[in-house]
């Protein structure tokens, strides 16, 4: 079973120099899924703050800031590393990532260590609104909480592929608002847990909002639209089976942050929370709000998204050969 530890893995060449591959199975069309492209970019930084800067000893991100400039791609792929300013209490580096001689994906990471911070904090009256649903997460994980059930298969998760590492567990009675997207979730394999290196990941993983949006009020996300395709199936025993529909939409990141808000366990946690909502969704292009938070119910990271909306088309389509034509997005 794929794992996404093993699938990110970087590798050090140089003291600023690093290659992964990108693998067909963490892809959305062909192209690489840009939250496990993001993880790259956090396990390149942790290497570096681990070797080349060791003496920093700042291990942890906290912030990070992606732009995605064009298409990634299967394969190999070479991390640059710049250290743009060494601090005392946090340090900035910028990343490249570049493939088939062209910059790819740029981004600055800031790390500080999060074990030692100090310095003023206060409570705050912030809260989820509107507040999701209780839960009990020994109970969902044998199927048997009152509020929440998962989802067996998302999608267009053929085109999708990168959901298919994730077990997404939605509201009984579906979501608060059309724009709301609520998840509990965990790894489909076992053996691989949350840290603060898959958060890339986590925050790039939900069901798309705009299309629930779209079709509202039907959501095929919705724990009962499943079970109504199940009825469907079921009555069609012996008859021909329709052809999953094909995914019509892609949308690619064109800007990512992430603001890590505490350091996850060495061996990691099982479960994490997500909410993802939009405020403006106009003219191709779409912002996105997302909240991961513990079983605790702390907050764990916030990100920010800038997204379009093209034609799957899009996603699939040639790419430039020659040195500096590859497609932009």
């Amino acid at each position: 079973m794929a794992s996404l530890t093993d699938d990110s893995r970087v590798t050090r060449t140089s003291s600023h120099t690093y290659t992964a591959d990108f693998p067909l199975h963490w892809c959305i069309g062909s192209v690489p899924h840009g939250g496990f492209v993001t993880t790259c970019f956090l396990r390149v930084a942790s290497l570096h703050f681990n070797t080349t800067l060791s003496r920093q000893n700042q291990p942890d991100t906290t912030t990070l800031h992606l732009t995605f400039i064009r298409r990634t791609a299967v394969g190999p792929a070479v991390f640059t590393v710049t250290d743009t300013k060494l601090g005392r209490g946090t340090s900035t580096i910028h990343i490249t990532l570049r493939q088939h001689d062209s910059d790819l994906v740029v981004g600055y990471l800031t790390h500080t260590n999060l074990s030692t911070a100090s310095g003023v904090g206060f409570s705050t009256s912030w809260a989820l609104s509107p507040p999701t649903p209780r839960v009990s997460l020994s109970a969902l994980a044998a199927g048997e909480d009152e509020h929440w059930a998962q989802r067996k298969t998302m999608p267009f998760s053929s085109f999708r592929r990168a959901s298919n590492h994730l077990a997404f567990h939605f509201p009984r009675k579906g979501q608060a608002d059309p724009s709301i997207a609520d998840q509990w979730i965990r790894f489909r394999n076992p053996a691989q847990r949350f840290t603060n290196t898959t958060l890339g990941y986590v925050v790039d993983m939900f069901p798309q909002v705009t299309e629930v949006m779209r079709t509202w009020p039907h959501d095929q996300y919705a724990i009962a639209t499943e079970e109504a395709q199940k009825d469907q199936s079921a009555e069609m025993v012996g008859k021909e089976r329709k052809k999953a529909p094909s995914a019509q939409y892609w949308y690619p990141t064109v800007l990512l942050n992430l603001d890590v808000k505490k350091r996850l366990p060495d061996e990691g946690l099982e479960w994490l929370f997500v909410r993802t909502r939009p405020k403006v969704v106009k003219d191709g292009r779409f912002d996105l709000e997302v909240i991961v938070m513990d079983e605790a119910g702390e907050v764990v990271a916030l990100s920010h998204h800038v997204c379009m909306i093209l034609s799957a088309g899009r996603n699939l389509a040639g790419r430039g050969e020659k040195k500096g034509t590859a497609s932009k997005i």
